[in-house]
C-alpha cells in the first residue's frame, strides 16, 4: 500500500508522552525513568548515579531517509503533541513506542483521531510485538521490524537505496553528583551499524523484533562504509569518540579489521564504545582491542550456569579482569531469576556477579517480553501471570510463575543486587576512573602515536574533573563504607602522585564542591525528585511557508480544554 500523496505527505514521527518518572494512569512508573543508567544500571548507587538522556534514534534514522517533509518531535507533553497536530496538516502521524508505554500510545492515537483526524496513523517501535496489539490500538499501520523500508515504501519511494545517518549524539543532559556536566560538541557521536544479533538469546526483544535468531540487518556491511560515515561524522561533529548501537560489534571481525586497516593509514584514533559477547571479543587480543580503539563494553555476563552459547568456554572473571587492565571500561550485565536460580543460590550467584568488579553493572530480571522466543514459551507453558504491561520491564517483579522464586522476592533479589555491587565495588564513577588511569599508566608511552593521542584525551580529564571527583566521593564514603573510601583514596594519591600539582589543586578545590552537591542530590532523590528530558522539536525537508511556528500553547491555557486534555476513560 502507497500512500496517496507519495513523498509529498507531510509527515510527523513522535515519542510517546512525558513526564516519563512519576506513576500516572497511562503507564508511567516511578521506578522506570526515561534515562537508561540510572533506571536499570546505577539505580542503587543514589546521588553517585549517572544521569543521562538519549535521543530516539529510530524516529531520527527514519526521518534522516525518507524526502518527504518530516518533523521529528521527541520527548513531547501532551500540550505540545496536541499543539503540533492542530498547527499543521499532516498527512501521516507516525508514532514510535516500548511495550510499557502501550497506554500512551493508544491515547495519542485517540488525540489524532480527534484533532487530525485525516491524518494516517502508523505504530512502530516494540509496543508492535504485544500478542493482539491490532485490537489494543486504533491505529491504521503497525509496523514490525525495519521502519525505515516500511515508510520508504508507503512513501513510494526506493526501499533499498542506501542508507543516509543522521548526526547523533549519543546522550545529553549528563549529571553526575548532583551537577550537571555541559553538552558539549565532543560528546560521542551515536553510530547505528546495524539491528538484529544473530546470537539470538531467547529473552532479548530487539533480536526477536528484527526477525530472530540468526538474523541481523547491517546497514553498514564494510569496514570502508563504517570508516567513510565516522570521517565525516568527525568533521561535522567535532568529535573522535562513537557510541556504536550493534548488538555485538565485534562478531563481524572482517568488518572490524578492515576498518582498522583504514584508520591507521589515515592515522584515526578513534574511540568506540560498543555491545559484545564474550565468544565475540575472545576473537581479538586485548592489545587489538586497544588498537581498533574499544573504549568500552557493554558484556553479557548472565549467570555461570547458564546455557547461552555466548559465554560458551568463557572464563568470565579472567576475561574482565584483563580488559580492564587495559583500560577498557565494562558494562556488565546479570540476569536474576533464571530458571535454575532457588532462594538457597540466588545471592551466591549475585555474589558471583559482582565479583566481576565491572565498571557498571545491570541487573535485570529474568523477563518474558512480549514478542520474544522467551514470552512464548511461557504462554504455551500457562505460567504467564496477570501483569499490567506497564510493570514488564525487567525492573520490578517477575511477570511469569517461577519454580522456585515468588513474585514478591523477585523484587527483593533485584534490590539486593544492586546493594550489594555497590557496597562491595563502589560508586561506578570511582570504578570507571580506575580502569580509565590503568589504561593512561598501560599505555602513555606506547609506540603507536595513534593509541598514544587516545589515551592522552582520557588524561586530561583524569587530572582535572575525575581527581576532584574521587575526592568528594571519599569525603562522603568514609563513614559509610570505609573499605571502598580507602580505596578510592589510594587511587586519588596515585592519580596526584602521576599528575602532580594540577591534580593536587583540582581535588582541593573540586572535592569539597562535589561533596556539597552530592548530599544536596541525595535529599533531592529522598523527596522523590526525578529529571525529565526537554521537548525537542527537528524538521526537515520542511515547506517554506511552515517555517514561522506558532508558539507552543502553555499547560494553563490547556488545562481546562477537555477536547485536547482529556483522560482516556
Amino acid at each position: 500500500m502507497i500512500h496517496p500523496k507519495r513523498s509529498r505527505a507531510k509527515v510527523l514521527l513522535t515519542s510517546v508522552f512525558g513526564p516519563y518518572a512519576q506513576d500516572d494512569a497511562f503507564g508511567s512508573r516511578a521506578i522506570n525513568p526515561m534515562e537508561l543508567y540510572h533506571n536499570q544500571v546505577t539505580r542503587g548507587q543514589g546521588s553517585f548515579s549517572l544521569r543521562r538522556f538519549h535521543r530516539s534514534w529510530g524516529i531520527l534514522m527514519i526521518q534522516e531517509n525518507i524526502s518527504a517533509a518530516c518533523a521529528v518531535l521527541d520527548f513531547p507533553t501532551r500540550e505540545t503533541f496536541a499543539r503540533e497536530l492542530t498547527a499543521h496538516q499532516y498527512d501521516i502521524v507516525g508514532i514510535s513506542s516500548i511495550i510499557v508505554n502501550v497506554a500512551k500510545a493508544q491515547e495519542m492515537c485517540r488525540m489524532v483521531r480527534e484533532l487530525s483526524p485525516g491524518s494516517t496513523i502508523v505504530i512502530g517501535g516494540h509496543v508492535a510485538a504485544i500478542p493482539g496489539v491490532e485490537t489494543m490500538i486504533d491505529a491504521d499501520h503497525i509496523v514490525k521490524g525495519d521502519g525505515i523500508a516500511w515508510m520508504r515504501s508507503f512513501l513510494g519511494e526506493v526501499v533499498d537505496a542506501p542508507i543516509r545517518h543522521p548526526d547523533l549524539s549519543s546522550g545529553f543532559d549528563l549529571r553526575v553528583m548532583g551537577v550537571k556536566i555541559p553538552d558539549t560538541t565532543d560528546t560521542a557521536a551515536t553510530i547505528i551499524s546495524s539491528v538484529g544479533c544473530p546470537m539470538g538469546c531467547n529473552f532479548c526483544t530487539t533480536s526477536a523484533f528484527f526477525g530472530g535468531k540468526g538474523k541481523m540487518l547491517n546497514f553498514y556491511s564494510t569496514g570502508q562504509e563504517l570508516f567513510d560515515l565516522m570521517e565525516r561524522v568527525e568533521r561535522t561533529r567535532h568529535t573522535r569518540a562513537f557510541f556504536i548501537m550493534d548488538e555485538n560489534f565485534l562478531l563481524q571481525k572482517k568488518r572490524v579489521m578492515e576498518l582498522l586497516v583504514l584508520m591507521k593509514a589515515a592515522g584515526k584514533s578513534w574511540s568506540f564504545n560498543i555491545f559484545s559477547s564474550a565468544n565475540a571479543i575472545a576473537k581479538y587480543t586485548c592489545e587489538e582491542l586497544v588498537e581498533i580503539g574499544i573504549a568500552s563494553i557493554w558484556l553479557g555476563l548472565e549467570s555461570p550456569r547458564s546455557n547461552y552459547s555466548k559465554l560458551e568456554g568463557t572464563d568470565t572473571l579472567k576475561l574482565t579482569r584483563e580488559l580492564r587492565e587495559h583500560g577498557i571500561v565494562l558494562l556488565g550485565s546479570t540476569i536474576i531469576g533464571l530458571e535454575h536460580h532457588t532462594p538457597a543460590n540466588i545471592d551466591e550467584e549475585i555474589e558471583f556477579a559482582v565479583s566481576h568488579e565491572t565498571d557498571l553493572h545491570q541487573f535485570m530480571l529474568y523477563t518474558p517480553v512480549p514478542g520474544t522466543p522467551l514470552y512464548h514459551e511461557m504462554a504455551g507453558q500457562g505460567r504467564l501471570l496477570d501483569v499490567n504491561l506497564a510493570d514488564i520491564h525487567g525492573q520490578h517483579a517477575f511477570n511469569f510463575e517461577h519454580a522456585a522464586i515468588s513474585r514478591e522476592q523477585s523484587t527483593r533479589s533485584l534490590a539486593h543486587a544492586f546493594e550489594r555491587d555497590f557496597e562491595r565495588n563502589g560508586p561506578s564513577l570511582f570504578r570507571i576512573c580506575r580502569t580509565t588511569f590503568a589504561g593512561w599508566m598501560r599505555y602513555k608511552n606506547h609506540p603507536d602515536p595513534r593509541i598514544r593521542a587516545r589515551f592522552e584525551r582520557d588524561a586530561k580529564v583524569l587530572r582535572h574533573a575525575w581527581v576532584g571527583m574521587l575526592q568528594g566521593m571519599e569525603y562522603r564514603l568514609r563513614d559509610s563504607n570505609a573499605a571502598v573510601a580507602l580505596q578510592i583514596r589510594a587511587l586519588r594519591k596515585e592519580m596526584q602522585r602521576e599528575f602532580g600539582l594540577i591534580a593536587i589543586a583540582a581535588a582541593k578545590l573540586l572535592g569539597p564542591v562535589l561533596w556539597w552537591t552530592s548530599l544536596r542530590e541525595e535529599k533531592r532523590l529522598a523527596q522523590g525528585h526525578s529529571y525529565e528530558p526537554a521537548t525537542i522539536i527537528d524538521r526537515r525537508n520542511w515547506p517554506a511557508a511552515d517555517s514561522l511556528m506558532p508558539t507552543p500553547l502553555s499547560v494553563e491555557a490547556l488545562a481546562g480544554d477537555e477536547r485536547l486534555l482529556r483522560a482516556r476513560t
